[in-house]
């Protein structure tokens, strides 16, 4: 004879918790600590950056906005509000648009040689170069010396009477130019500190923008019948893109704020005798120290950071177009081709 056990009935797990008469489940400290760190964790990471800029650009930003609406002078302080004077009487200045003229000249001078050198360098320095690192040591080694330094003997290279650059054009039958004198030799001269000391500095930026690349993109190039010329216009430009737009945007701003070149290009520092290459940041310097006049330096300083931006924006523009979307359309076909073949060559490996 069988006897069978009575089974205790069992509640489903989801109808427990569905059970309305439950009592909440509590969350535990390190539950809820865990929680925190996941959705609070990241914004601390990336918080010293953005503590570190407030203190040490946007604070300066602001508090030089502030200075520009007052009276303010080096030695006595505050005055009083008076609003959009300083800007509107620096606007009037003859020599505050001769120094933009100035600055914008140098500027060009500088850096577009000097962005084309230094793509053209790295791509050099990107192919089967014999003591490839010291090639890459050496292009660096400018950027390592003091602007001072650099200055002051590329001022006597170029001095009007007894440099060495005129020595070497009078040896080939040319005449001397006026280095000091004449407002686009200056330029030419300051421009020409400007690209030895920061092309090689770029050279290396884009070597890295380079060296990332795939070496496939440029094995399917090569299949295709592309020369270097054409690799380098149809592949490399294209793929270092965002690296040419950062180049270009960094370039532009510390280009419109120069200061040591043209500052040491003569014992006076003045920028010449009829202010040939006196630059914005020159004049700035002129109305704080030496007119003691803080809120108009304060407004040139605003004015100069205005320029810098409208600058920005449109070498970004420029370069987003020469390096447009139909090449990177381009690079993502040869792409395509390329990892087409790698897996027919795997598969026929494999077959085989």
């Amino acid at each position: 004879m069988s006897t069978q056990t009575p089974t205790r009935p069992r509640r489903s797990r989801a109808r427990a918790t569905s059970d309305p008469s439950a009592p909440p489940r509590r969350i535990g400290f390190r539950q809820t600590l865990g929680r925190w760190d996941v959705k609070i964790s990241p914004y601390l990471y990336i918080s010293p950056f953005f503590v570190v800029f407030a203190i040490t650009g946007l604070f300066p930003l602001l508090y030089t906005g502030f200075v520009s609406l007052h009276e303010w002078d080096l030695l006595g302080g505050q005055g009083a509000f008076i609003g959009l004077e300083n800007f509107s009487w620096v606007l009037d200045q003859a020599f505050f648009w001769k120094a933009l003229r100035n600055t914008v000249s140098i500027f060009l001078l500088s850096s577009v040689p000097q962005v084309l050198m230094a793509l053209m360098l790295a791509a050099l320095l990107h192919a089967n170069l014999r003591a490839r690192t010291f090639w890459r040591m050496g292009v660096l080694l400018p950027y390592v010396v003091a602007p001072v330094a650099v200055a002051l003997v590329f001022s006597k290279m170029f001095a009007d009477d007894s440099g060495m650059i005129n020595a070497i054009l009078e040896q080939v039958g040319m005449s001397p130019i006026a280095w000091h004198s004449d407002p686009l030799a200056s330029h030419v001269a300051i421009a020409t500190m400007v690209n030895f000391r920061w092309t090689g500095y770029n050279t290396l930026i884009f070597l890295a923008a380079m060296q990332a690349i795939p070496q496939e993109l440029y094995e399917a190039a090569v299949i295709d019948g592309a020369g270097r010329i054409r690799q380098f216009f149809s592949l490399t430009v294209p793929m270092v893109r965002p690296t040419l737009i950062f180049v270009v945007i960094t370039s532009t701003i510390g280009g419109l704020q120069i200061y040591d070149e043209p500052r040491m290009f003569d014992t006076m520092g003045q920028g010449g005798n009829d202010r040939q290459w006196t630059t914005v940041t020159l004049y700035l310097y002129e109305l704080g120290w030496r007119n003691t006049d803080l809120g108009r330096a304060a407004a040139v300083a605003w004015l100069l950071f205005l320029v810098i931006i409208v600058f920005a924006i449109a070498n970004y523009l420029l370069t987003r177009r020469v390096s447009g979307d139909e090449a990177a359309r381009r690079v993502d076909r040869r792409t395509a081709r390329a990892r087409s073949r790698a897996q027919r060559a795997d598969a026929g490996r494999i077959a085989r």
